[in-house]
């Protein structure tokens, strides 16, 4: 059968009707999709619970303790010190005994120190009664004692020290003066004095403080005083000679001591 002129046109316009009709069916559905699913979306979306938010922590914000600032404090303990006579003179020389003295002591301190980063510097002044005592039975005249007392002293130092925020372990050193007193007795009664006599030394020390409260501070401190040998006179109450004598030896202390400081407070560290 032969084909006939204009089949060709009619079968192509035929498959494009086709084409577009399956375009439109495809459209439908993708919408008819679209709307299903805004509808749905909201339904699903409103069933869901909602969304809650926890704060987050705040971070950790260690607190730095200043030691910085001028202090004023108090001060008690208890002290020892080797006391030893050697006789010079004028008819007898020679080692005439050594004793211990020991006794307490209480007095105040004023300093101030300043931090940078974890090392503290300063100064400090302090100043104590004492009543450290001792004798011993001469050698050279056994029926006479040798009797010597620390009566008072003072420390000037400095300080250099390593603080963990409110604890500080520090050292000391400088000068010390001391007040020394000693006697000859004879039957339990003053046979020959030397009169009061203030010698300059040394002293170094170490200690431990920690802050209790805002501005208060406790510590426990060590001092070994270096107290230089003393020549002196023995005298009677008559006013004769008796004896010429070094008078020598060091003293140890050990000190509780609390503070209250004006400065820096205790600050945030960032």
């Amino acid at each position: 059968m032969g084909v006939r002129p204009g089949d060709g046109n009619t079968l192509r316009e035929s498959e494009a009707r086709v084409k577009k009709i399956g375009m439109m069916q495809k459209s439908f559905l993708f919408g008819a999709l679209a709307l299903i699913s805004l509808g749905v979306a909201p339904a699903v979306a409103a069933d869901l619970p909602a969304r809650t938010y926890t704060k987050a922590p705040e971070a950790f914000v260690p607190a730095f303790y200043d030691w910085s600032g001028v202090y004023v404090g108090v001060n008690g303990g208890w002290g020892t010190s080797r006391r030893c006579f050697d006789q010079t003179g004028p008819t007898v020389i020679g080692p005439d005994g050594c004793h211990d003295t020991s006794g307490g002591f209480a007095g105040g301190q004023i300093g101030y120190r300043w931090q940078m980063s974890s090392w503290v510097f300063g100064f400090d002044l302090q100043g104590d009664w004492a009543d450290l005592k001792g004798s011993n039975v001469s050698i050279l005249t056994p029926a006479n004692v040798n009797r010597s007392h620390i009566d008072d002293f003072g420390l000037f130092t400095g300080q250099v020290g390593y603080a963990w925020n409110t604890a500080l372990l520090y050292f000391k050193g400088g000068a010390a003066v001391v007040a020394d007193r000693n006697e000859v007795l004879t039957n339990g009664a003053v046979l020959a004095t030397a009169s009061g006599d203030n010698r300059w030394g040394g002293t170094v020390g170490a200690g431990i403080e920690f802050s209790f409260a805002p501005n208060w501070s406790a510590a426990i401190e060590y001092n070994h005083l270096f107290i230089p040998n003393n020549n002196t006179q023995m005298i009677t109450p008559a006013g004769t000679l008796l004896t010429t004598d070094r008078v020598h030896g060091d003293a140890d202390l050990v000190s509780v001591r609390v503070n209250y400081r004006w400065g820096g407070p205790v600050v945030a560290k960032y």
